[in-house]
């Protein structure tokens, strides 16, 4: 197992940043995500790990030796690519064995590892086929068994299920993760899709613009996200972003008459996650604009005052749009940030519990 770790790493094309000082550090035989939208660099940080780009400052360690400026076959990695990259006129063994191969690994020690992977892998049956024999799962097994029978203490993986249906993905990404624990190797995972990352990792790294946005395990980003796009990135549907203004030495929500905190706090947006919003006989008047039904749950879109709140509700819900509603916003449910720079405000929530409920419900009444 090996741990890895980036102090302060930069990319530069020409004078654009693509990885803009990055740092961050991986416990052995842990699994880390790289997440974030297209254009992000986390795909370019990944190449940088494995040496398929060259910094233009900052160094890569891995398992405590500075890699930095060395080869990639020298860095004692594996990789998983977004396309599989399997020779097409191979077969499924000759594939998985062809890295073996070029490193002149004996042929019996082959063998062996041959046989451990495809049992660990079930492609056991699946030997002597070529790839336009196999499905699009088949054909990502291959790959992570070419990666994995190399016994190389980290493994790097770039958007590895993204060619996949949703139902294989999710089948994929149990089975990925259970094979990380299994083999106990370190594992550096490339995403744009929260679902994979929040299921999957021990530790994530959202990424913005080529910057750490923030680092944290999965249930604290989603808790206690740091940042407006951190907070609006992870959660389905994301999270509310409601602005807030000062009127008559309260804060209230823009263009309302919603009370949020008994003290005049300028510049602050408001979070609070869909399904912590409840619809209830009294509370902050809105107006249903919107209705998804998806089945287990309906998201109910509704506007109060200037703003658009969303509520996430268990079933189907008795709704029409137009139709005026109360909602109620837990105090204890809130998430302040600051409105020029997006940070977190965590001194805000403290004045809004317990104070607030008392205030709240004192002004709607």
């Amino acid at each position: 197992m090996s741990q890895i770790a980036l102090q302060n790493v930069s990319k530069l094309w020409d004078s654009t940043a693509a990885v803009d000082g990055v740092s961050f550090e991986t416990d052995p035989g842990s699994f880390l995500v790289l997440l974030g939208p297209s254009g992000c660099g986390k795909s370019t940080t990944l190449r940088l790990i494995a040496g398929l780009e060259q910094v233009s400052s900052g160094r890569i360690y891995i398992g405590g030796e500075d890699v930095t400026d060395l080869a990639p076959a020298k860095r004692r990695i594996a990789m998983v690519f977004q396309s599989y990259a399997l020779f097409p006129h191979l077969t499924v063994s000759e594939n998985i064995l062809f890295g073996l191969r070029v490193r002149k690994t004996p042929a019996s020690e082959r063998s062996r590892r041959l046989d451990h992977v495809a049992s660990l892998l079930g492609l056991g049956a699946l030997l002597g086929r070529k790839p336009s024999q196999l499905s699009g799962g088949q054909q990502q097994r291959v790959a992570l068994g070419r990666a994995i029978i190399a016994e190389t203490p980290v493994c790097l993986m770039d958007e590895p299920l993204s060619n996949l249906d949703a139902q294989l993905r999710a089948e994929m990404r149990r089975e990925i993760r259970a094979l990380q624990q299994k083999l106990g190797v370190t594992m550096v995972y490339v995403t744009h899709d929260q679902s994979e990352a929040m299921s999957m990792a021990d530790k994530v790294i959202l990424m913005r613009e080529g910057k750490v946005e923030q680092a944290a395990v999965p249930d604290r980003l989603y808790a206690q996200p740091a940042t407006v796009f951190a907070a609006r990135f992870i959660g389905t549907p994301p999270m509310n972003i409601i602005t807030l203004e000062v009127a008559g030495g309260t804060t209230i929500i823009a263009n309302s008459e919603a009370p949020i905190l008994p003290t005049p706090i300028d510049a602050l947006l408001l979070g609070i996650r869909p399904e912590d919003v409840i619809i209830a006989e009294k509370g902050i008047s809105a107006r249903v604009i919107n209705i998804e039904y998806l089945g287990a749950d309906t998201v109910v879109t509704c506007v109060v005052g200037s703003q658009f709140v969303t509520a996430r509700v268990a079933g189907k819900a008795a709704l029409t749009p137009g139709e005026s509603i109360h909602l109620v916003l837990p105090p204890e449910k809130l998430h302040f940030f600051d409105a020029a720079n997006g940070r977190r405000r965590d001194e805000v929530s403290a004045i809004a519990t317990p104070d607030t409920t008392n205030f709240v419900q004192k002004v709607l009444v």
